[in-house]
């Protein structure tokens, strides 16, 4: 028999506004990275797990215990963790003797796992071998470029480059300034392997109206290789994709002005204007001649009107009032 879970209700006013901010949004917050360090990692995972979290600030969180976990295995607690600290997705490490220098990507939907690659670290530069990853301001949006046309061909890598911007995008914007792209990731995909390279951007003035850029790179550079992976069926995965729209249903017949103000229109049968019932008043009133002149014409169309008799039978039925001598209304059951 399985164990009922139990609707968790807040208790207090904080209680509640937590809760409040894990619920479902049509406009959703920028996404949470939680760094997962696994039993065994070696240096350069380590490292190049702190690396992927300056450029992911502050929008990351980074465990200190290590956790023996097998995410291809048993993802269980994985979700626990990624449930727990309000979290959709995730970067794991780990290191064997059979798959070395390993790093497991991911994400949730509905707080089960719905994508999931398992990338090797053939070369890893760090950050600490450039200069200039400190003049990048923190939180800001980098642009993201992919090379290679099996990012197109390739399914597993399509639905990797997917996942990458799932990871690294922020907020959307609507309009981009030329001076506030200071960062720019690149993603090349060459023989089988993921290159990612980190640069920042340098513009010095022209004669012109749009500045020189110049790229300096300021790290990670790192070598993938793709060897497992886990992907989600396309309906799944539709599913997972798939937003409400914000304007909502569209109302027929209504509309707004430049002033903002709601007008509407409405369809109504045509109407008799003659009959309509309008203020009573003494001098609207009809004249003896007036209604005497209808009269006239409603019998010259309908023909004379004929009276129908009484029925005898509801008169007699009637209580006839009952009054005294004196001319009193009597009560009931008096004489």
């Amino acid at each position: 028999m399985g164990v009922m879970q139990r609707v968790v209700k807040p208790r207090t006013k904080r209680g509640k506004r937590i809760l409040l901010k894990k619920e479902p949004k049509i406009v959703e917050n920028p996404k949470h990275v939680l760094f997962i360090p696994g039993r065994k990692s070696s240096l350069n995972v380590s490292s190049c797990m702190k690396d992927l979290l300056k450029l992911k600030k502050p929008d990351a969180v980074m465990l200190t215990q290590k956790n023996d976990i097998l995410p291809f295995d048993d993802a269980v607690q994985i979700e626990k963790l990624l449930q727990k600290h309000d979290s959709s997705l995730f970067f794991f490490s780990s290191h064997s003797k059979k798959r070395p220098n390993n790093l497991v990507l991911g994400r949730t939907y509905d707080q089960h796992i719905l994508d999931m690659f398992e990338l090797g670290i053939e070369s890893y530069k760090g950050c600490s071998e450039f200069k200039g990853l400190s003049e990048i301001s923190v939180g800001v949006k980098p642009v993201l470029v992919f090379l290679g046309d099996q990012f197109d061909s390739d399914q597993q890598l399509k639905r990797l480059r997917n996942l990458f911007i799932d990871i690294f995008q922020r907020q959307p914007l609507k309009q981009i300034r030329p001076n506030g792209i200071e960062h720019v990731m690149s993603f090349t995909a060459v023989d089988s392997k993921i290159l990612l390279r980190s640069y920042r951007t340098i513009l010095s003035k022209t004669s012109l109206k749009t500045p020189h850029v110049e790229l300096q790179e300021v790290g990670p550079s790192v070598d993938f290789v793709v060897r497992r992976d886990h992907m989600a069926s396309a309906d799944l995965f539709k599913t997972a994709c798939k937003r409400s729209s914000i304007k909502g249903k569209k109302i027929k017949s209504v509309r707004r002005d430049n002033f903002g103000s709601k007008l509407g229109r409405l369809h109504m049968t045509k109407q008799d204007v003659n009959t309509l019932q309008t203020r009573k008043m003494k001098g609207l009133k009809k004249t003896y001649g007036e209604k005497k002149l209808k009269r006239k014409s409603d019998t010259d169309k309908n023909g004379p009107a004929t009276k129908i008799p009484k029925n005898t039978s509801t008169i007699q039925n009637k209580k006839l009032k009952k009054f005294s001598k004196k001319g009193r209304k009597l009560k009931g059951g008096q004489v």
